[in-house]
Formats: structure tokens, sequence, C-alpha cells
């Protein structure tokens, strides 16, 4: 009796296992956050919008071992000037990392902001969770309460250069949690750069204020190591005339989630959330999307494109939610995934929900081989079958590469993609 007791359920064996930093300006955040987890525990495969990838192994109390793994390319983003904030398995890196000082932007870390009045209190898990509603999303709540550090930025102008947050992996049973809050006031423009493996497991939740008139860019590149394993959430809000474009690749994890989040708030917005990955075997990788329009005239795109073989599984669950009083709502939503045998699958879940009349709202989604008659094409003038199949690849993941609108990132991206799949077809 006093072992059935003591068994503790999921979620208190992982709040069991975690500590929540001390006291400060987010602490009321953080508790009314572990309320909420406790409230509605851990994601199961029972719940709707996990019923295509198993959670497991992202609640369970310790993390799986991921093995590091090195590699002769050089790093992502590194002939780019921009500023560097590193972190290691979570943990932050300050001989790795630049100066945080840059004109027209403030860059403070969540560990060692203390002060009572930081502009971060008001931003600091609403956004999160404004997001619960109606879907649950756990994990969110989960870092909020006991993320250990993040970047709080405070854009105020338009910054020389991008800010890199770059990820490192070295522990072979890292898990790390952290919570980056970004503010950018009215007319200010930011482009956030992310890279690297963070760590065995990660957790990651990315609140953005877009203010009027202001523009977020947002570039991620998810990799390298194979065995990690990682659960991401971005939730922004936009104000008028404002714009948010955020683009993720994936090109390896045996296990990623990525939540988006998006409310457009203010007339006049635009969103766009696109991405493309390339998964082999072992390879699970799930973009879920809400974005909800209340407000006139405002545009939202999602692109997201897979490319999946040897038993790789790509999920797509993308929702656009248009209130009654969102007229002229331009939201625009298309998955589609290239599966190169037929042991890879693609599992897919577009909805739309409108409650305004005067709206341009589509969705599709598809699944298909290599187009036969194009591959024939190709070989007919000389290219192997191998270089062919990679061509057409590169040109099914164009359009989602394309919502980058800088084209120097464009053109790096590509040629990571066109490296991996020379790798894989060596």
């Amino acid at each position: 009796m006093a072992d059935a007791a003591e068994k503790l359920t999921p979620t208190e064996a992982m709040i069991a296992g975690l500590e929540m930093p001390g006291a400060g300006w987010s602490r009321t955040a953080r508790e009314d956050a572990l309320a909420r987890l406790r409230a509605m525990g851990l994601p199961e495969r029972r719940d709707e919008y996990w019923k295509f990838t198993r959670p497991d192994t992202l609640t369970q109390p310790t993390p799986l071992p991921a093995a590091v793994l090195g590699s002769e390319e050089a790093p992502l983003f590194d002939e780019m000037d921009r500023l560097k904030v590193v972190f290691v398995d979570g943990v932050f890196d300050a001989d790795a990392s630049d100066d945080l000082a840059l004109e027209g932007i403030t860059i403070e870390r969540l560990a060692t902001a203390t002060s009572d009045l930081h502009w971060a209190r008001d931003l600091y898990g609403s956004l999160e969770l404004k997001g619960q509603n109606p879907v649950e999303r756990p994990l969110a709540s989960l870092n909020t309460a006991f993320a250990s550090d993040g970047v709080l930025i405070h854009v105020t102008g338009k910054p020389s250069k991008p800010v890199s947050l770059i990820y490192r992996h070295v522990s072979e049973t890292s898990d790390a949690i952290l919570h980056h809050c970004i503010k950018l006031d009215a007319g200010a423009e930011l482009t956030i750069l992310e890279n690297g493996p963070a760590a065995a497991r990660f957790n990651k939740v990315m609140e953005v204020e877009v203010a009027d008139g202001a523009k977020f860019h947002h570039v991620r590149a998810q990799g390298r190591d194979h065995e990690r394993r990682a659960a991401t959430h971005i939730f922004a809000r936009l104000g008028t005339e404002s714009q948010f474009k955020s683009f993720t690749l994936t090109v390896n994890g045996v296990l990623t989630r990525n939540d988006c989040v998006i409310e457009l708030t203010g007339d006049d917005a635009i969103a766009h959330v696109a991405g493309a990955c390339v998964g082999d075997g072992e390879f699970h990788h799930d973009d879920t999307v809400f974005v909800t329009h209340d407000a006139v005239n405002c545009e939202s795109r999602q692109v997201f494109k897979k490319v999946l073989r040897n038993g790789a599984t790509g999920v797509f669950q993308g929702k656009i939610l248009v209130k009654k009083d969102a007229q002229k709502t331009d939201g625009y939503q298309i998955s589609q995934s290239l599966l190169l045998d037929e042991d890879s699958q693609f599992l897919a879940k577009p909805e739309l929900e409108i409650y305004a009349d005067d709206v341009a709202c589509s969705h599709g989604s598809t699944s298909g081989a290599i187009d036969e008659d194009a591959l024939f094409y190709l070989r007919a003038r000389g290219v192997s079958h191998a270089e062919a199949t990679d061509l057409l690849t590169l040109a099914f993941l164009a359009e989602a590469v394309e919502e980058i609108e800088q084209e120097e990132l464009r053109d790096e991206l590509i040629g990571r993609l066109s490296s991996w799949l020379q790798r894989r077809s060596a």
C-alpha cells in the first residue's frame, strides 16, 4: 500500500526531477505555469494533437542518450556578420559569445535579469498562456515553469546585424530548457538566426511581441545530431501593419516537434510560417501550427515541405482560425511530402475554421513519389539517378525555402540541403 501511495504520476515524476529558478520578476509566471501543467498533465498519445507523435521520450524524467556527432562543414551562418549568443547543452557560454551590446537593441539573459520592474515581466509566459486555448500545450507550460536560461531581447530600432542563437551539444545525456522573450517596439526590425542540436533533449519556448509596423524575421536550422529529441514552441502576437516571418530547416533528429502559435491582432498584419525537412530512417518530424486572424485585412501563409525515405515519418497539423470580425482575411496553407520509398509516411491534418464572410482561405495537402517523367528526362540527358533525385528533391523544397526574404540566407540553406543529400546518396 505504501509503495502504491508513493508512485508518482508521469507529470509529478517529471516535476520532481526539475528545480524552479529562484525568486524574481518571473516567479509568479512560473508558478502559474506549474499550476497549469499540473491541471493539464503531460501530453499523451490519446490527446488529439499528439495522436500522430508519441510524446513519451519527451516527457519521461530523464532523457534518452544522444550521440554527439562532429561535422566537417563550416558552422552555419559562419560567413555572416552577426551577434553570436552561444549555449552549450543549455548553459550560456560567455567565452564563445559576443559582447551583447548592439545599437537599437538590448539583450539580457533570463538567468541574470533581476530587476523587479523588468520589461519582460509582462511578456514572460503571457503568450504561452494565451496559446493554451483552444489547444493545450503542456510542454510549453513545463518550459515556462522551469526554464533555466534564455535571452530577453528588446528591439527599439533596426540593429545593423542579426542576432544568432547557437546551440551546441556536447553531453550525450544533456536535458536543456531555454525560454526566449523578444519584444519589438513600433517600427523596429530584427532578424533572429538559430542553429545547432542544443542537447540530447531540448525544450524551447520563444515568445515574440511584434508591435505596430515592426518586422520580425526568423531563420532556424535544427540538427545535426541524429539521435537528439526536441520540442519547440513559438508564440507570437502581431500588431497593426506588422510582419512575422519564420522558416525552419530540419535534416536530422530522431524526434522533433515544432509548435507555432500566431495571433494577428492588428489590421493589415502579415504572418508567414514555413519549413523544409529531409528525413532518413528513424526520423519523426511534426509541425503543428495554429494561426488566429482577429483583425481586418490580414495575411497568413503556411508552407511546409517534407522529403522522407527509409521509413521516415512526417507530420503536419495546421489550422487557420478566422474570427467573425476578421474580414478580408487572406489565409493560405499548403503541406506536401515527397516519399522516396514505400516505407515512409506523411500524416496531415489541415484545418480551416472561419466565422467571417469576406475571406479568401485555402488549404491543401499532398503526398507523392518522384515524378517519373522528370526523372526520365534528366536521366536521358546523362544525369545519374542519384543526382537527378537530388535535383528534383531540391526543386520540390524550393517553395518553402523561398519564404526566406534574405537571398544570402536562402542560398546558404539550399547549399546545406544539397550537401546533406549528396552525403546521403554517396
